[in-house]
């Protein structure tokens, strides 16, 4: 960690949410100048942590400290439609003012609006042109913008505004892979304090120490990701050696208070004899007595101290190696055989604009990613091919079952726990299968029983894909959209295994780029106004 001057202090603070689930306890921070990436399982309370620093959340103890101005983008930025883009760079007075001076108007409420920032225009023209978003202009509105435009429009907004420190929670998420590389280029530019969580590698590769929030504590790794992993696994190693040794010890001081009970045992015996036999005083049978009595006390207790220090020591090294909970995904069997219709697209033309000419395919079970810039229609195309939506032109004809996970995991109602949103899906299956399913997504006893409307990114995700999997007919066509947003990197790993063993069709439209290439993708579409296949190379090369 940096020996610079801190800007972010956590002290003795403590959270619990409303319903008494506590979050931190005397949870201690301290973060100087440079990134750091915050990492962590989902529910580990790195968001939370993020809310607290910024002041959007109150802790129930301790204290929040920084040096500086704080800038914060929360992992789900909701703006308002009709929010013209200066007001959201927070820029809209301050051009009012300078509008009305340029146009003559010398009042002295212009003059304090605009202060000493003559260039406001200028500056936040260069920071939206640095961003990618020079297109946009001051005057649309949030409205006229696609979802990831208006989180690159806050980032420009926090840069803009020049604060001292810079949280970012999963910046990426709905970022394509153009707006990614602008986000890239402006943290590696970043020079102040910046905590950033997020599960995109590419990003984490930019950030000069890890911080791991486990268990309520935090531990510190020098370097990007890629050092943190290698320490991690050096660490790891490590301690499951400690734990084949203190096994080992555990058995061999078991083994050595067996003896000495059989010899003390022995020894009882032989007194006994020599009592009954009355070979010796009474007097001095009585002594020997009393001195093997206490003799065998300090042995047993010198025995069982030792195997009570050698389990604690065991015990010790088991807490040292991680044990992540990992979600356990079994995909339904769902072969597609090649050559198979899967899917047939004729003419069809989708709202917004975007097209597909003429006659497209899926035969077999290909494994489609699905690219393109934000807004491009990606979602729209998917959701038409649902039936959930009706195209302008053409048709969308699926060929064979199919269950889609949307973005947005909006196939949840949050009144409902998250049992009885499974069942929506699964009408026929019994309460006990539903559970069992679902303790494989880490939803075991209560937290089966939470309303969806109370769960964390990750944990709504893991709800919805339970759903997605256990709902019949069984999937031979299975449409992701962008999957990998609000999972860690475990539950990432456990869902890239689940899809290289599904057998049936598969199309996921994403901008993890490693993630793509991790479930082996073996085609790629472009959706660009129109839907065209395009090589792998063309995704993958530097798109600047």
């Amino acid at each position: 960690m940096s020996t610079a001057p801190t800007h972010i202090t956590c002290s003795s603070l403590t959270f619990a949410w409303p319903d008494g689930t506590g979050v931190f306890d005397d949870f201690q921070l301290a973060v100087g100048p440079g990134r750091t990436g915050l990492v962590g399982v989902n529910g580990s309370g790195k968001s939370t942590l993020l809310r607290l620093i910024a002041g959007d959340l109150t802790p129930s103890g301790g204290v929040v400290r920084t040096a500086g101005g704080i800038g914060y983008l929360p992992q789900n930025l909701v703006l308002d439609t009709g929010l013209p883009v200066d007001e959201v760079l927070g820029i809209a007075a301050a051009r009012t003012a300078l509008h009305a001076i340029e146009a003559g108007d010398p009042r002295e409420e212009h003059f304090t609006a605009v202060g000493d920032d003559w260039d406001v225009e200028e500056r936040a023209l260069a920071a939206l042109d640095q961003l990618g978003l020079g297109h946009i202009g001051l005057d649309r509105t949030i409205g006229e913008v696609s979802g990831g435009e208006g989180v690159l429009l806050r980032l420009a907004a926090l840069l803009l505004a020049r604060p001292g420190v810079l949280l970012l929670d999963e910046p990426t998420n709905n970022l394509d892979l153009y707006a990614r590389r602008r986000l890239y280029d402006a943290v590696a530019a970043w020079s102040g304090v910046m905590v950033v969580v997020s599960h995109d590698r590419e990003l984490l590769e930019l950030v000069d120490q890890i911080a791991d929030l486990r268990d309520g504590e935090v531990h510190w790794y020098g370097g990007k990701f890629s050092a943190y992993e290698e320490a991690l696994a050096v660490e790891q190693d490590a301690a499951e050696r400690m734990v084949r040794v203190a096994e080992a010890d555990v058995q061999r001081q078991k083994r050595e208070l067996a003896d000495a009970q059989i010899k003390l045992a022995r020894r009882k015996r032989y007194g006994q004899k020599m009592s009954d036999s009355k070979r010796e005083p009474k007097i001095v049978m009585g002594a020997r007595k009393r001195a093997a009595q206490e003799s065998a006390g300090k042995h047993r207790i010198m025995h069982t101290e030792r195997l009570a220090d050698a389990k604690e020591r065991l015990g010790e090294a088991v807490d040292a190696v991680r044990d992540d909970d990992e979600i356990r995904i079994e995909l339904p069997f769902t072969k597609v055989h090649p050559g198979r219709g899967v899917l047939r697209l004729s003419d069809l033309t989708l709202r917004y604009g975007a097209e597909v000419k003429g006659e497209f395919e899926v035969r077999g079970p290909e494994r489609i990613a699905l690219v393109g810039r934000n807004g491009a229609g990606k979602t729209t195309l998917l959701r038409t091919i649902t039936g959930e939506l009706a195209p302008v032109a053409g048709e969308a004809v699926a060929e064979v079952p199919l269950h889609f996970l949307p973005q947005r995991l909006d196939v949840l109602d949050d009144e409902l726990s998250v049992v009885e949103n499974v069942a929506r899906f699964a009408p026929d299956a019994a309460n006990n299968r539903i559970r069992a399913r679902l303790a494989r997504f880490l939803f075991r006893g209560a937290r089966a029983d939470q309303p969806a409307g109370t769960l964390s990114g990750g944990e709504r995700f893991r709800a919805a894909l339970a759903a997605l999997l256990l709902a019949e007919p069984a999937p031979q066509l299975l449409m992701l959209d962008e999957p990998t947003n609000n999972l860690d990197m475990a539950s990432v790993r456990k869902l890239t295994a689940a899809l290289e063993s599904y057998e049936g069709a598969l199309i996921v439209a994403s901008h993890d780029v490693p993630f793509l290439e991790s479930i082996g993708i073996t085609r790629w579409l472009l959706l660009d106004g129109e839907l065209r296949d395009i090589r792998a190379d063309e995704v993958l090369g530097d798109p600047r």
